[in-house]
């Protein structure tokens, strides 16, 4: 029998897949000079970035701004502190500025916004304001960017950009977000005018067969999409996929189920864009039955326990913060539920903090009501909501509420694309 022997590769081939082996090898391995490493000093040096480059994407390390994302979400997150969401479109604020007399106007919406940003003592318990593109460019009485005002007192600033919802075709009234087409352009215009972070809201129905599969894929690639241009620009993007709190008996137990289902989909269409977690924040809907269900007395640390068990079933630990929108809860309520959270899981991976829009404005806008001698007041009301908001997030909490009381207020939450035309019947009358 002849032994044919495979001829050896030349010496320089030799060399060169050495070092491309030794490239991808941890830097303790044994090949590579060190100990050979053996369980969990194995596993972590498998995971290190640092030691293996695989671990990252390509997007995550050529990144020129990501320290500065992850540092932005750790401060827009840390504790005692949350997110006055102030991104109601022109239709949305016009019909709040409607339950006091007051006109939808520009200078209407301009002002009530003044009296909210230049509440003294505000950014003790603010970290980030989300505006909406009208007020991102407006200014103070005495001519200061809103931007600026804010930035120097130490509160970050972001814009919400996605541009409203559309009907889904071939479902029962579902919706998807629209906004992608420019948002690159956009995205670079917002950075180098101050803002540090973007939100994108996605909403989720249920009902019979919903959410649908369809409106989950599309919202969770949007959502996706919308995360990873944002990043690529330097914008850290709140991600918010909202579960709707909307007519129906269904159960808590059931609106866990399908906020579980909302978020893995989410998580993975991030996932398939390389956002990176540590530099992005979420904005979720707190888990709630449905406005017809019965409310059992212990309904409130249900709505903790459930909303911590989806969480933790579908977040990673990487993310710095969860946000939780008011989602047409009362003030005080809203307050409540925070601070249940907090107890429900007090070693929390993320911090569950707040970003809240009417629960913070709602009973603001009451008291200000258009009349300049009544700012100090509503301004002093504005940093008391803020202020047990904060201690909530701390868990800290124990005092009478400065809203008590307050119902749940379901206006329409309409979107700057609703201005385009009449909306489809039901489409906003939740």
């Amino acid at each position: 029998m002849v032994v044919v022997s495979a001829p050896n590769p030349p010496a320089v081939v030799r060399s060169a897949s050495l070092v491309l082996l030794l490239a991808f090898l941890p830097i303790g391995s044994g090949l590579r000079g060190g100990a050979v490493p053996t369980g969990a000093t194995a596993a972590a040096a498998a995971c290190s970035r640092t030691a293996m480059p695989q671990c990252t994407s390509e997007f995550e390390r050529f990144n020129p701004y990501l320290k500065e994302m992850i540092a932005t979400a750790e401060q827009i997150s840390r504790r005692g502190h949350g997110i006055l969401a102030t991104d109601e479109s022109i239709p949305t604020a016009g019909k709040r500025l409607g339950t006091v007399g007051l006109p939808n106007t520009e200078e209407s919406r301009r002002s009530f916004r003044e009296v909210l940003y230049t509440t003294p003592g505000l950014s003790r318990y603010i970290s980030g304001v989300i505006m909406f593109d009208e007020t991102f460019r407006q200014t103070t009485g005495d001519g200061a960017r809103f931007t600026t005002y804010l930035q120097d007192e130490g509160i970050v600033v972001g814009v919400k950009v996605d541009t409203g919802l559309q009907p889904l075709a071939g479902t029962d009234g579902e919706t998807a977000t629209q906004g992608l087409d420019g948002l690159a352009e956009r995205c670079r215009a917002y950075y180098a005018e101050g803002a540090r972070f973007t939100k994108w809201r996605a909403v989720f129905k249920i009902g019979p067969g919903m959410p649908s599969e369809r409106a989950i894929f599309e919202n969770a690639h949007t959502l996706g999409r919308f995360a990873s241009i944002c990043q690529e620009h330097g914008l850290v993007p709140i991600v918010e996929p909202e579960v709707t709190l909307g007519p129906g008996d269904y159960t808590i137990e059931h609106a866990a189920y399908e906020s579980q289902r909302v978020l893995s989909h989410v998580f993975r269409a991030l996932n398939t864009h390389d956002v990176v977690l540590e530099a992005m924040l979420l904005k979720p809907s707190m888990v709630l039955p449905g406005l017809d269900a019965i409310i059992a007395e212990n309904d409130q640390e249900e709505v903790a326990r459930l909303t911590v068990k989806t969480m933790m079933r579908s977040v990673p630990p990487a993310v710095p913060g969860i946000h939780f929108l008011s989602g047409g809860m009362g003030a005080e309520e809203a307050t409540q539920n925070l601070q249940l959270l907090q107890r429900a899981c007090p070693d929390s991976p993320w911090a569950l903090s707040f970003s809240y829009g009417r629960a913070l404005q709602d009973a603001v806008l009451k008291a200000w009501a258009g009349e300049p001698e009544n700012v100090a007041v509503a301004q002093e009301l504005m940093r008391e909501l803020a202020r047990v908001n904060a201690e909530a997030q701390l868990g800290v909490w124990n005092e009478e509420h400065p809203s008590p009381g307050a119902e749940r207020v379901l206006l329409p939450k309409l979107s700057y694309s609703s201005e385009r035309g009449p909306a489809p019947a039901g489409l906003f009358n939740w």
